[in-house]
């Protein structure tokens, strides 16, 4: 089904895999010597980077966008940032959304404060203001912004156009304040891994049953981390660009950079139909391309897929996991009792009846489960059907009211409801715990993006918890069909009978406020007492002292585990407010015990002696002059903040909140193994945090310990491989060996800064 090169290949003519150490064959084929480098600017992705980089090198790329995006939860932040750094107007194209805290009933006005914000604020800068319930953000960037040969950054990780030949970038709030100020999206020139698509899929297999096989297949090895996923190979031309949309979205829980397809005709329909023609261009890769690696796909072999809790690389085809109930199961029970950590129970063995699993809930929605096709596949199979009267229950949200309106004029919504389907508005709260939370011990199965730890919206910390798997929606419709008994599609034979969407934006000319290049200065900035401005942050000292405020050795850690998504999403735009969830579901005492660090370094700043707020600190301090080079250091002048331990954090949303709610309350440091995104690592950075790995195991330092590091500005002026700490314990300092993968000019200064806001201040007084 799906196979991984071990090595880098070659790509002729499109069709043709050679692995790298077969290049001689290429010559044959080719007549003409081969060279890897040469080859590799083959690549769609070498095309495109290259047309969007402001500097001469390729080997450190400096991109400049053509357009952005930006939802409910995030650009408040944002243009908060930019205008504290001296924005004037938005200098390109960007796009906000609201679709993530659409239910304006949580938490009183705060939601809609925050999207008057954004009308205001497009209407101030010249944006583009998509009001609530009107479309997803990915929904809306498709059919309306998105091109063959262009670049996009959303504040949203799912940012994914890539079928649509835009290679399109998730990425903190940092990175879009940085675009807004005309600066630049600064990253090494990324490795290119080809997905070669072969064959064609059965008509119940949906798009998501696509992406769950690939991701199952590359996240836990790393194979495509940081590099961009170029889709090619025959089985492309099988699948509309719908469908296309379907399986890229899910690009992202691979860990990759970025993603782009090949197009073709269906792809210029597309774009046809959605009134920009003019936007289609053919892409495709050289005669002869090399890519850093490749993934076949045999798309006639890929099965009904389901991914079970807590990843969407926990999948098995769904016959695999009715033939084996309890012992996978089991293994499920076993992950969600390490997660509830005694705090709640979580059990799948019971919802076995009769030798079959029986679930709660069933979602289509977002970005990946609402396009216009899975709904109407999941329409045409519940035709005259019933969900039934029991546990089960079943939620539709199309993706923009343009593809609700087609659905509704064809039939398929009145489908769905007589089926006893709800259909809603679009909304994205199912995929990240806003909406439509299961019961208790409830599983809900779905067609969003992901299914992380308390997703869906449970608080284990209250004794309630939940979970979800997610299916496609061909799946979830037989499923439905049959009261909630977990059901392949490939049981039934109704699939492909999907009409041509017949686009129309009238609702979007009747609402969407489309203000670029209409800055109008005079406009006031929406207020609300829950939109506050990012708390002041110091510059970086010359020496620095860590406390250890948590440590965390699970193998991954996800960004909804450092910020719980769903209800603290009312937060999102109170700095202090929503820093109070840090850590939460994962490490509950983390924020008291920053909180103590932070008052502690306020003191200290204030001038006052910090042994005196913190008693320990004396002892500390008498060890540290026993440090070698570190005898006159004045204790006074060293930086104190809190730091966080995890293995591998980071992996999911690209939410800065991840790394800004851990600075706001004392936060200077994050130590690893490695980071699993670069965007949380950016975000790190980007708020003025180290972003620090460590050399061997953490097996020195617990939480409560101090940790000394010398010279730190210093170090960041220079070499980052070999930076020297010290754990100060029992009256003793232990070296530990710390390094910094590489920085950029730009962010060594950021985190001497103290944050992105103070280096644009700075820049800005010179």
């Amino acid at each position: 089904m799906v196979k991984l090169y071990d090595s880098g290949v070659y790509l002729v003519n499109g069709r043709e895999i050679v692995p790298e150490a077969e290049a001689a064959k290429v010559e044959q084929m080719t007549g003409k010597a081969v060279c890897p480098e040469e080859a590799k600017k083959g690549t769609i992705a070498y095309s495109i980077m290259k047309a969007h980089n402001v500097s001469e090198d390729m080997d450190h790329l400096r991109i400049r966008f053509d357009s952005m995006a930006s939802h409910d939860i995030t650009f408040v932040g944002i243009v908060q940032t930019a205008r504290a750094s001296g924005m004037e107007k938005f200098p390109l194209p960007y796009v906000l959304t609201n679709c993530h805290n659409s239910l304006c009933a949580v938490g009183g006005t705060i939601n809609e404060d925050d999207h008057m914000f954004g009308l205001t604020a497009a209407k101030k800068y010249g944006g583009i203001y998509v009001p609530p319930h009107i479309a997803v953000i990915h929904q809306y960037m498709r059919e309306m912004m998105a091109g063959c040969g262009r670049m996009i950054l959303g504040s949203d990780s799912h940012t994914r156009y890539g079928a649509l030949g835009t290679m399109a970038i998730g990425e903190g709030g940092g990175e879009l304040g940085k675009q807004l100020l005309e600066d630049t999206y600064d990253v090494a020139y990324p490795g290119v891994v080809a997905i070669y698509l072969d064959g064609k899929p059965a008509p119940y297999v949906g798009p998501q049953d696509i992406a769950l096989a690939i991701i199952s297949a590359v996240f836990k090895n790393g194979y495509v981390k940081n590099k961009v996923m170029e889709f090619v190979g025959p089985g492309i031309a099988t699948m509309t660009t719908d469908y296309r949309n379907g399986v890229d979205v899910m690009t992202t829980e691979t860990t990759c950079l970025s993603s782009v397809w090949r197009t073709d005709e269906d792809t210029k329909e597309y774009l046809t139909s959605h009134g920009r023609p003019e936007d289609y261009k053919e892409l495709n890769p050289a005669d002869v391309t090399y890519y850093d690696g490749c993934v076949y796909v045999d798309l006639s072999a890929v099965k009904p897929m389901i991914a079970l809790p807590f990843h969407p690389s926990n999948a098995y085809t769904i016959d695999e996991l009715n033939a084996n109930l309890e012992d996978i199961l089991r293994t499920v029970e076993v992950e969600a009792d390490r997660i509830a950590a005694g705090r709640a129970k979580f059990t799948l063995l019971d919802k076995i009846k009769d030798g079959k699993l029986q679930v709660q809930q069933g979602i289509i929605a977002g970005c990946a489960g609402g396009n216009y096709t899975n709904v109407v596949e999941a329409a045409n199979m519940l035709k005259g059907k019933s969900c039934g009267f029991g546990e089960f229950s079943l939620d539709v949200y199309p993706s923009s009211q343009p593809v609700f309106i087609d659905l509704a004029r064809k039939g398929y919504v009145a489908d769905l409801m007589e089926a006893g389907a709800i259909v809603k508005t679009a909304f994205c709260g199912p995929c990240f715990g806003a909406g439509d939370t299961p019961m208790h011990n409830g599983l809900s199965i779905r067609h969003t993006t992901r299914n992380f730890p308390n997703r869906e919206g449970s608080k284990p910390g209250n004794g309630q918890m939940a979970a979800c798997a997610l299916m496609d929606a061909r799946s979830i419709a037989a499923t439905a069909a049959n009261g909630g008994i977990l059901t392949s599609a490939e049981q039934y034979d109704c699939w492909g009978n999907v009409p041509k969407h017949d686009f129309d934006d009238t609702v979007y000319k009747a609402r969407v406020y489309q203000g670029f290049s209409k800055a109008d200065p005079s406009v006031e900035l929406f207020d609300g007492p829950n939109i506050k401005p990012w708390p002041a942050l110091e510059p970086l000292a010359d020496n620095i002292l860590l406390k250890v405020c948590s440590k965390i050795l699970d193998e991954v850690t996800t960004t909804d585990e450092l910020i719980p998504s769903g209800e603290t999403s009312s937060y999102r735009s109170n700095p202090l407010g929503l820093a109070e969830f840090t850590l939460s579901r994962r490490d509950p005492e983390y924020v008291g015990r920053s909180k103590e660090v932070d008052q502690t370094e306020r003191f200290r700043v204030a001038g006052g002696n910090a042994a005196e707020k913190d008693a320990a600190l004396a002892s500390v301090y008498e060890v540290i002059g026993t440090i070698p080079g570190s005898e006159d250091v004045n204790v006074q002048d060293i930086e104190i903040g809190s730091m966080v331990y995890a293995n591998k954090p980071g992996d999911g949303s690209a939410r800065e909140q991840a790394a800004s709610c851990q600075r706001v309350i004392g936060g200077l440091a994050n130590i690893t193994k490695e980071y699993a995104t670069k965007r949380y690592r950016s975000n790190v950075m980007n708020w003025g945090m180290i972003p620090f790995h460590l050399k061997g195991e953490p097996a020195d330092f617990e939480v409560g310990d101090y940790i000394y590091v010398p010279g730190i500005r210093k170090a960041l002026d220079g070499d980052l491989s070999d930076i020297k700490g010290y754990v100060i314990k029992d009256g003793k300092a232990k070296q530990i060996d710390l390094y910094i993968l590489d920085m950029t000019k730009n962010e060594r200064e950021i985190v001497k800064a103290g944050c992105l806001i103070n280096f644009n201040r700075n820049r800005k007084a010179k």
